[in-house]
């Protein structure tokens, strides 16, 4: 189980990233020291804190060292709001597109559902004890109800309606002086059906804990929340909108409503989630997560060399620069609004990456070039970075493949020299191609296992070895070949 990130030092929040990614300490380290600010600045007194800015971080390095994967990883540390997005999809307002205010709006809604998540796992054991009523009720039905009392026979409105009931003969002529004669055996049979109806309720509920009624069959009522969405343009940008059909008609709206046929296994979750959303408050939710996402969130802005480069007046990239003026408010600081309330950029921070292959990070608007003041340089990889990528990550793509291959019952297993010749192979083809960092790995080890693969089902040997022999024999031939490898490879 993962520390909280409040919980770990940069050290370890390094360590961490190592299990996942080879090399660039200068990257990890400048993450790990910008996410323990966030840390050490919750902690100041509130008059001191706000004068605390966030040093926004810009990452520069060819693609395929890792610069996405440093932000995959932080998402599973941070215990924050964070998104990732790419400057590609937004556009100068005016244009057609997404403007640069709707990420905010996309970090506002990540607070929400993590604070719901988290307020949900908080009432889960409350909710679970309402759903296991709720099945214990339903399955209650099928069982007789105890007899009510007939003490009510001696109110007279009532007695005289049951001597005029029981004349007619509609209750075997059973009238009310005999009911009184032989109430004393009706309230003992009612006690003893009562207690064995509760006995049998509490046998349920203990069953329904012990997971022994999870394969029988109930109908429950759902919320179904399946609404179409349709973009819109608002004075905020352009929305998606939710279009709840059903109820267009309707004058009170409502959510849609359901029933579905679930065993009890089933029905569990789906009326655990339903319980424990009534128990949110969702004014103080949606608070939260604003305040959440003020304080502690962090943007990770991908691609951002493809909006870099001077001002080309028409085509596509028209609007680039005027999406780095966009940007200039933003990271700065301003106000946005959102569905779940206003929120303040002055202290979320902004972590930019770019390959910047066509351009300089010199060709930013010296503004934007100001607010990312804490510069980062991946470097490329080599032969040395390959082997390891290809054997100490925990994700790493031999482990992969041969997860893969294991569902087929086949047990893969690679040489430590055929390692070393996919290394050779991939650093080889980088060269003489155009370097796409660890990503060539995948298309060399697809080529490599090809045939496995293909024909894992068939296969009779469950033990497959690749040596380094196997690795030339397969791959030799494409590296030497500039042509094949530039179209294969």
């Amino acid at each position: 189980m993962l520390l909280p990130l409040e919980d770990l030092t940069p050290r370890q929040i390094v360590a961490e990233l190592d299990k996942y990614i080879v090399g660039q300490a200068n990257a990890k380290r400048a993450v790990a020291v910008a996410l323990r600010n966030r840390y050490r600045r919750q902690q100041l007194p509130p008059s001191e804190r706000d004068d605390i800015l966030p040093k926004n971080i810009l990452m520069i390095g060819p693609t395929g060292v890792g610069k996405t994967e440093i932000a995959r990883r932080l998402a599973q540390l941070a215990r924050a709001p964070f998104i990732k997005v790419e400057a590609t999809k937004f556009t100068e307002v005016g244009y057609v597109g997404r403007d640069v205010e709707s990420m905010i709006r996309d970090l506002a809604a990540a607070a929400v559902r993590l604070v719901e998540r988290e307020r949900m796992e908080a009432v889960r054991p409350e909710a679970e004890v309402r759903t296991r009523e709720i099945l214990a009720d339903m399955l209650m039905e099928q069982a007789p109800a105890p007899p009510r009392s007939r003490r009510s026979a001696s109110n007279p409105l009532l007695q005289k309606a049951q001597d005029v009931f029981g004349a007619m003969g509609l209750d075997g002529g059973t009238t009310a002086s005999q009911i009184r004669e032989d109430e004393p055996d009706v309230e003992d049979d009612y006690e003893r059906r009562l207690a064995e109806h509760q006995k049998r309720r509490a046998r349920i509920l203990k069953d329904l804990k012990g997971n022994k009624l999870d394969s029988k069959i109930v109908e429950i009522e759902t919320e179904e929340s399946g609404s179409p969405f349709v973009q819109v343009f608002t004075p905020q940008g352009l929305e998606e909108m939710g279009i709840d059909l059903p109820n267009l008609q309707s004058p009170f709206g409502g959510s849609r409503r359901g029933n579905r046929s679930l065993t009890v296994g089933e029905a569990k979750e789906v009326l655990a989630e339903q319980e424990a959303r009534r128990m949110i408050d969702t004014a103080s939710l949606h608070r939260d997560a604003i305040h959440r996402a003020e304080q502690t969130g962090i943007i990770f802005l991908d691609e951002i060399d493809k909006i870099a480069g001077k001002q080309s007046g028409s085509g596509p990239d028209v609007s680039r620069e005027g999406v780095q003026r966009d940007l200039l408010p933003i990271i700065e600081g301003s106000t946005v609004a959102s569905k779940f309330g206003p929120v303040k950029t002055d202290h979320i921070l902004f972590v930019a990456a770019g390959a910047f292959h066509m351009s300089r990070p010199s060709d930013l608007i010296p503004e934007l070039q100001g607010r990312l003041p804490i510069r980062v340089e991946l470097e490329s990889l080599g032969r040395t970075d390959f082997r390891r990528i290809l054997s100490e990550p925990k994700n790493a793509l031999t482990k992969q493949y041969q997860l893969l291959l294991k569902v087929e019952g086949i047990e893969l297993s690679f040489e430590e020299d055929a390692l070393d010749e996919i290394a050779t192979l991939a650093e080889s083809v980088n060269s003489k191609t155009e370097n796409i960092g660890a990503r060539r790995l995948h298309t060399l080890l697809e080529k490599l296992l090809e045939a496995e693969l293909f024909e894992a089902p068939e296969i009779s040997h469950k033990k497959v070895v690749v040596t380094r022999s196997l690795v030339a024999d397969r791959l030799g031939s494409l590296v030497q070949d500039s042509d094949l490898s530039r179209y294969i490879l």
